[in-house]
């Protein structure tokens, strides 16, 4: 039998690695936090193309061979330059800015291409869920938090493991699509090589194995669970032989798991069972999971509107290469669109006096009326308004989450 004396030095040495580690872990949070709040158009450069490295390609990882016998459209020849040196000449991309001489291969430059490299709007995406989900929590239990410092090392624990999570997924991606994003997206740090795949792979790996050792050392087997398949989701969307990205239906059932279920269930549980709040079902939680969801497979769908051209060289075939960006960007539209009408019937209906419903059929009409604006605004064969369009969905994400506290 383990004496009392020995369970309190045990849950001591817990709770000072939970500090020690919140100590690391803040910084971090607070580095990115900040850069996301920085307007990314000022520094919105990248570097012009130079010889590729033919020391690291595609065809050196394990299993590749097998890969291209398989799939022979799919890129064979994704070489990976290295980090360009401080004489590599800059060249404005889509409106960009030259990097200053002085910046080039020195910290800030690693550092901004580090932040692009984790796909800035996602991570907003996976801040604004988290927040919420809290905050969510917060208005049903506020006694809960009358020591707002005692679940605020798990609390930051708990960001910093979804922060992984979404870098691990957006990372590995562009480590095997980096043939395709130098057509569809030039600006990345890897497409632009101004990351080195060593240091792509360093990222990632950490971000995996650090995001999992998290949730598995400070949460229940349920959240660890979740978050596992997470990663093992965005792993095969990217990954071949897998490679879900080849198949639209599987490709957008696996991001809406990812951001959509398990995001928002996961978040607010995580939050109740570190306050030792009982679980219970809750209508709002059921709703934003629901919503979210659909909303998720929509994005999912639409990333793909602006890559028409690298995925048809590639032979990637999405429903947009298959339908056309017309006819895609019209579904996705009417998806939402839909989304918005059943949550308006279902604050109109008001089942158990469960929502607000001022907030719940005004607001989701408001969001509603923005789409249906911003769609008459698309020209399907401007690249610009395309982007404009898919970014305007990315809008109407976020502020789905201003709502979700009041509703």
């Amino acid at each position: 039998m383990v004496s009392s004396t020995m369970m309190g030095r045990m849950t001591s040495s817990r709770g000072r690695a939970v500090v020690w580690l919140t100590s690391m872990a803040a910084p971090v949070v607070l580095f990115l936090t900040t850069l996301l709040l920085v307007n990314s158009r000022s520094t919105a450069y990248v570097r012009s193309p130079i010889p590729r490295n033919p020391q690291s390609s595609f065809s050196n990882f394990p299993g590749s061979k097998k890969v291209l016998q398989r799939y022979p459209s799919y890129p064979s020849s994704s070489r990976i330059g290295m980090h360009p040196s401080a004489s590599a000449v800059a060249a404005p991309l889509e409106g960009g800015l030259h990097v200053p001489p002085s910046r080039q291969g020195g910290l800030w430059d690693r550092l901004d291409a580090l932040y692009r490299f984790t796909r800035p709007h996602t991570i907003r995406g996976t801040i604004l869920a988290s927040l919420m989900g809290v905050f969510r929590c917060f208005l049903e239990h506020p006694k809960a938090f009358a020591n707002p410092l005692q679940p605020m090392p798990r609390a930051i624990l708990g960001l910093l493991a979804l922060l992984c999570g979404n870098v691990f997924i957006v990372g590995i991606n562009q480590i095997y699509d980096v043939e395709i994003d130098k057509v569809n997206k030039p600006f990345l740090p890897l497409a632009a090589q101004r990351m080195t795949g060593k240091a792509a792979w360093a990222v990632v790996l950490a971000a995996g194995a650090g995001g999992l050792a998290i949730t598995k050392s400070f949460f229940t087997p349920l959240i660890f669970n979740m978050y596992a398949a997470g990663i093992v989701a965005g792993t095969l969307y990217s990954v071949p032989p897998f490679y879900f990205k080849r198949f639209p239906l599987i490709a957008a059932a696996t991001i809406a798991f990812v951001r959509g279920f398990s995001l928002n269930f996961g978040v607010y549980y995580a939050v109740r069972e570190a306050l030792g709040i009982p679980f219970a079902w809750n209508p709002i939680v059921l709703f934003i999971t629901r919503f979210m969801t659909v909303f998720a497979g929509v994005i999912a769908v639409s990333k793909d509107l602006p890559d028409t051209e690298g995925d048809k060289k590639y032979n990637v075939r999405t429903f947009a290469t298959r339908v056309g960006v017309k006819n895609m960007a019209r579904g996705a539209a009417g998806v939402l669109f839909l989304n918005y009408v059943s949550a308006i019937a279902q604050g109109v209906v008001n089942p158990s006096g469960a929502f607000r419903q001022w907030v719940m059929v005004g607001g989701h009409t408001v969001l509603a009326a923005l789409l249906i604006q911003r769609y008459k605004k698309l020209e399907p064969d401007s690249l610009a308004s395309i982007k404009a369009f898919y970014k305007s969905i990315w809008d109407l994400f976020y502020l789905e989450y201003a709502l979700y506290p009041f509703l």
